[in-house]
C-alpha cells in the first residue's frame, strides 16, 4: 500500500490538554481504516504530529516543519481553536484541507477566511442556543458573562449576545481577564450578577472559581454555566496556579450547568466501524490505562475517531474521482488544486454514522449535532436534557436540584418602597394645629367684637386682625406639610408643595409683618431727637398697613415668579439598599418624596435670606424700644416678646429642617412644632392679656371709664407712673417760678409804698395822730410782715410732691384770686 500522510498537532498540555486521549483514539480510527479492505485498499493512513501545547506560537513552529520537511501531507489536522486559526488561514496558501476534531470557534466559521476548514467538533455558538433555551425554561432574562480574551471565546460571547437580544434577554454584565480573573470576579460580586456564562479553558476555570469561592460568588442566589468539555474532575485536580483547597473548589462549583456538545452516540447502534459507542469507550479505556476522568479530552475523543474516518471516507472518494481524471492521490502536492478541490467536495458531502453520532458538515464546515446538558449535583456530574437546535427540541428529564430548592432569580429583585410620615405623629401635629386654628378664630372674633373699647382701640386692632390671619394661615400650612403619597397621588403632590408653600409664605408675612410694622414704628418715633418726635407723634395708621402690605406684595410677588419659572415638583430620594432576612432574592430600595425645583437652592436663598434679615432686624428693633411706652400702641412690649419667640424658633428650625430633611419624621416635626409653637405664643402674648383686663375690669361695660384711664399703659408699669410725674412736677416748677417773679415784684411795690407812706406821715403828724385813733385803720397790716407766705393753702398745693394725689380741685381758688391782686 501507498503512505498517505496526515500531519496532526495534538495538545498533549495547555489550556486544553485534548492531545491525552484524542492521539490514541485516532491511534485507533488509522488501525481499524488501515485494516478495511472496502477503504482506501491501495493506501494506507499514517500519522506524523507534534504537541502544539495549545499555544499558536508553538503551533506555528510546528506547522513549518510539517510543511518543509517530507513526505508532503494530504491533510492538516489541529487542536485548539487558537492554533486552527493559525494552521486554516495559512493552509490555504498550500493547498491543504484543514480537518479539526477540537476547535469549537465560531470565527472558525468564515468561509471567506478559512475557505479549506471542517471539524467534527461543533461550533461554540452550538452551546448558544441552548443555553437561551435553558435561560427561558427557568425565567431568566438578566445574564452576567465572563470570558478569557481568546477569539474562541470572544467569537461565542458575541453570538451569544446576538441570540440573547433576538429572544427579549440581556447580557447585563461582560467581563474579561487574560490571565488573572480576580478583578473581574470582583466586578461581578459588586454588580450582583446571578446567572453567570463563564468562557475559559479548564486552567483559567480553576483560577476563576478559587476567586468565586474568595468572594463568595456560589450557593443558592447563583447559577454558573460553563462549557461540558472538562475533564470530569477539572476541579478536583491540583493546580499550584491556585492557593484553594479540593474542598474550597468543590463547594464553589456545586451546582454550576455545562452545555456540551453530544460526542458519544446515546443509542446503542453500530457506526461505520462496525463498534458501538460504548464499545469505543471501552477499547479506549484499554488503551489508556488510565482514570478517564484524568484523561484530557476524553470527551472529544469519539470526535477525533470520527474525524480520521470522515477523512478516509472522503480520501476513498476522492481516490475514485481521481481515476476518472488519471490522477492518483499519491500525485498530491501544495501547487495541485484539482486534489484540493475534490478531497473539499468529498468532506463537504460527508454524511456516516460514527461513534459521535450521525456526522455530518453544514455549509461552514462546522459539524450539526445535539447538545448535552448536565448539571454537578454531589459533585458528580448528571445528565439533565438534550437540545436538538436544528429541531427546537428539549428533551427534559426533570432531574435538576438546586441549593435552594428552586431555580433562583437573575437579579436581585429591587422593591421600591416609601418612606410615609409617621401618621401618629401626623395626627397628633394636627391636633395641635386644628386647636390653634380654632384660638386664632377666637382670638380674631374677640378683637372685632371689642374693636370700639379705647383700649382696643389702642392697640392697633386691625394689625393684630392681620396678626391673627396670619397664625391661621400658618397653622393651616402644617396640614399639607404632612401629606405625602399615603394620602396622596402623584398628580396631586405638586399641588400639594404649592399650598404649602403659599400659606407658610402669605401666613409668616401676615402675622409678623404686623408685629415688625408695629416695633418698627414705635422704634422710628421714639428714638428720635426731641423736636422731630413730637412732629411724628401722630400716628396716621394708612402708613403701618402699607407697611404690611408692602411685605405681603414682595413675597406674592416673589411666589408668583417662582411659581411660573421654576414651578416645584415631586422628586424622589433613594436611599440605600435594604437586604431583608427572610428572602436573599429580594432588596428593598427606600424612597422619599420631596418638594423641590431645578433651582431650589437659589430660591431658598433668596426666601430665607429676605426673611431671616426681617427677623434679626426685628430682634434688634424690639430690644431697643423694650423701655418705651406709647399710647398709640399699648402692647408693643408683647409684640416684641412675640417677635423674640417667633424669631428664635424660626433661625434654629430653617436650617435644622434642611439638615434633617432626609428624615421625614425628624424633619415634619421641627417644622410644624415651630409653626405652632409660635403662633401659640404669638395669639396667647398678644390677645390673652387684652383678653384678661377687659373680662377683670369690665372696661367694655363703660366707655366713660376706658376714656378716664386712656392715659395707662397696658401693663400699668412704675415706669409709666414716673414719667407722668415727673411732667407734672416740671409743669408745677414752671408755674411756681413765675408766681415767685410776681411775688418779688409785688415786694417792690410793696416797699416803695411804705416808703411814701413814712414821707407823708412826717410831713403830716396830726392826720397820722387822727388816724391812730380811727376805728377803720386798726386792721392795716404791719409793713414789716412779709407779703408771700408759703403756709398759705395755694403754695403748699402748688410744691406739694403729692400734687397727682391731692388734685388741683383740693386748692383754694379764692387765694388765686388775692394773689393776684
Amino acid at each position: 500500500k501507498k503512505a498517505v500522510h496526515v500531519g496532526a498537532l495534538f495538545p498533549m498540555s495547555g489550556g486544553w490538554p485534548g492531545g491525552q486521549a484524542c492521539l490514541p483514539a485516532v491511534r485507533m480510527a488509522l488501525e481499524d481504516i488501515n485494516s478495511r479492505r472496502d477503504i482506501l485498499p491501495d493506501y494506507e493512513l499514517r500519522l506524523i504530529h507534534h504537541d502544539s501545547k495549545c499555544d499558536p506560537g508553538q503551533a506555528t513552529k510546528y506547522l513549518y516543519e510539517l510543511l518543509y520537511n517530507d513526505p508532503i501531507k494530504i491533510i492538516l489536522m489541529p487542536g485548539c481553536s487558537s492554533v486552527s486559526t493559525l494552521v486554516a488561514e495559512a493552509a490555504r496558501m498550500w493547498n491543504l484541507i484543514v480537518l479539526s476534531y477540537g476547535s469549537s470557534s465560531p470565527a472558525l466559521s468564515n468561509r471567506q477566511r478559512f475557505p479549506t476548514f471542517f471539524r467534527t467538533h461543533p461550533s461554540a455558538t452550538l452551546h448558544n442556543p441552548t443555553r437561551v433555551q435553558l435561560f427561558k425554561k427557568w425565567g431568566w432574562t438578566k445574564i452576567a458573562t465572563i470570558q478569557q480574551t481568546t477569539e474562541v471565546f470572544t467569537s461565542t460571547l458575541d453570538d451569544l449576545d446576538q441570540r440573547v437580544k433576538e429572544a427579549g434577554l440581556e447580557i447585563t454584565f461582560r467581563q474579561s481577564f487574560f490571565s488573572d480573573p480576580a478583578a473581574p470576579v470582583r466586578n461581578l460580586k459588586r454588580q450582583d450578577a446571578r446567572i453567570i456564562v463563564g468562557l475559559f479553558y479548564e486552567t483559567e476555570a480553576r483560577k476563576v472559581f478559587c476567586e468565586v469561592y474568595k468572594e463568595k460568588l456560589y450557593g443558592k442566589k447563583y447559577v454558573w454555566f460553563l462549557i461540558g468539555w472538562y475533564a470530569d474532575n477539572w476541579f478536583r485536580i491540583k493546580d499550584p496556579a491556585i492557593n484553594c483547597t479540593e474542598a474550597e473548589m468543590a463547594e464553589a462549583v456545586e451546582g454550576h450547568v455545562t452545555t456540551e456538545i453530544v460526542m458519544l452516540n446515546p443509542e446503542n447502534t453500530r457506526s461505520i466501524s462496525n463498534m458501538t459507542s460504548q464499545e469505543f469507550i471501552e477499547k479506549l479505556q484499554k488503551r489508556l490505562g488510565k482514570n478517564p476522568e484524568e484523561t484530557g479530552g476524553f470527551q472529544e475523543a469519539p470526535l477525533a475517531y470520527d474525524a480520521i474516518w470522515a477523512l478516509a471516507l472522503a480520501l476513498n472518494k476522492t481516490s475514485a474521482e481521481l481515476v476518472k481524471k488519471g490522477l492518483r492521490l499519491e500525485d498530491f502536492n501544495y501547487n495541485n488544486k484539482n486534489i484540493t478541490d475534490e478531497i473539499y467536495r468529498a468532506l463537504n458531502s460527508s454524511a456516516f454514522e460514527g461513534v459521535s453520532g450521525h456526522v455530518v458538515f453544514d455549509a461552514s464546515g462546522s459539524r450539526m449535532a445535539w447538545t448535552l446538558i448536565e448539571q454537578l449535583q454531589g459533585g458528580v456530574y448528571k445528565k439533565i436534557g438534550y437540545y436538538d437546535s436544528t429541531k427546537d427540541n428539549l428533551s427534559w428529564y426533570n432531574n435538576d436540584k438546586w441549593i435552594g430548592g428552586a431555580p433562583p432569580a437573575d437579579y436581585t429583585k429591587v422593591i421600591t418602597t416609601f418612606r410615609f410620615l409617621s401618621q401618629k405623629l401626623f395626627i397628633s401635629v394636627s391636633v395641635l394645629a386644628s386647636l390653634g386654628i380654632l384660638l386664632a378664630i377666637i382670638c380674631l372674633a374677640f378683637n372685632i367684637y371689642n374693636g370700639h373699647v379705647r383700649y382696643i382701640q389702642n392697640s392697633q386692632p386691625y394689625l393684630n386682625n392681620m396678626t391673627a390671619v396670619g397664625c391661621t394661615l400658618a397653622l393651616a400650612a402644617v396640614f399639607p406639610l404632612g401629606l405625602d403619597g399615603y394620602h396622596i397621588g402623584p398628580g396631586l403632590f405638586p399641588f400639594v408643595c404649592q399650598a404649602r408653600l403659599w400659606l407658610l409664605g402669605l401666613g409668616f408675612s401676615l402675622a409678623y409683618g404686623s408685629m415688625f410694622t408695629k416695633i418698627w414704628w414705635v422704634h422710628t418715633v421714639f428714638t428720635k431727637k426731641e423736636e422731630k418726635k413730637e412732629k411724628r407723634k401722630t400716628l396716621e395708621p394708612w402708613k403701618l398697613y402699607a407697611t404690611v402690605g408692602l411685605l405681603v406684595g414682595l413675597d406674592v410677588v416673589t411666589l408668583i415668579i417662582w411659581q411660573i419659572v421654576d414651578p416645584l415638583h415631586r422628586t424622589i430620594e433613594e436611599f440605600t439598599k435594604e437586604e431583608p432576612k427572610t428572602d436573599t432574592d429580594v432588596s428593598i430600595l427606600p424612597q422619599l418624596e420631596h418638594c423641590s425645583s431645578t433651582k431650589m437652592n437659589t430660591w431658598l436663598g433668596i426666601f430665607y435670606g429676605f426673611k431671616g434679615l426681617l427677623l434679626l432686624l426685628g430682634i434688634f428693633l424690639a430690644y431697643e424700644t423694650k423701655s418705651v411706652s406709647t399710647e398709640k400702641i399699648n402692647d408693643h412690649r408683647a409684640v416684641g416678646m412675640a417677635i423674640y419667640n417667633v424669631a428664635v424658633l424660626c433661625l434654629i428650625t430653617a436650617p435644622v429642617t434642611m439638615i434633617l430633611s432626609s428624615q421625614q419624621d425628624a424633619a415634619f416635626a421641627f417644622a410644624s412644632l415651630a409653626v405652632v409653637f409660635s403662633s401659640y405664643i404669638t395669639l396667647v402674648v398678644l390677645f390673652v392679656p387684652k383678653m384678661r383686663r377687659l373680662i377683670t375690669r369690665g372696661e367694655w361695660q363703660s366707655e366713660q371709664q376706658d376714656t378716664m384711664k386712656t392715659g395707662s399703659s397696658t401693663n400699668n408699669n412704675e415706669e409709666e407712673k414716673s414719667r407722668l410725674l415727673e411732667k407734672e412736677n416740671r409743669e408745677l416748677e414752671k408755674i411756681i417760678a413765675e408766681k415767685e417773679e410776681r411775688v418779688s415784684e409785688l415786694r417792690q411795690q410793696l416797699q416803695d409804698r411804705q416808703q411814701l407812706r413814712s414821707r407823708r406821715r412826717s410831713s403830716n403828724p396830726s392826720r397820722e395822730a387822727d388816724n391812730h385813733f380811727s376805728p377803720g385803720l386798726s386792721a392795716a397790716p404791719a409793713p414789716s410782715a412779709p407779703f408771700y407766705q408759703p403756709n398759705l393753702p395755694l403754695v403748699r398745693c402748688l410744691v406739694s410732691e403729692q400734687a397727682d394725689k391731692l388734685g388741683r380741685g383740693n386748692c383754694d381758688g379764692s387765694r388765686v384770686h388775692l394773689l393776684y391782686k
